[in-house]
């Protein structure tokens, strides 16, 4: 019993789309983890800058 040709194309057509979204998937995480990653890290610097500027005020009273 063959198959028709077409029957192999959709399935290699699955395979393909099935590989694509798993490679995009895990390009698209790990860009969002870079940009938390900068967020966070733009983040902590105002903290410290504010720590370091109330504690600049508090030993000039």
């Amino acid at each position: 019993m063959t198959v028709p040709i077409w029957v192999l194309a959709v399935a290699a057509g699955v395979v393909i789309s099935a590989f694509m979204a798993v490679k995009t998937g895990r390009e698209e995480r790990m860009l969002e983890t870079e940009c938390i990653e900068r967020e966070g890290e733009v983040y902590m610097k105002r903290l410290e800058d504010e720590k370091s500027r109330k504690d600049h005020h508090s030993i000039e009273a």
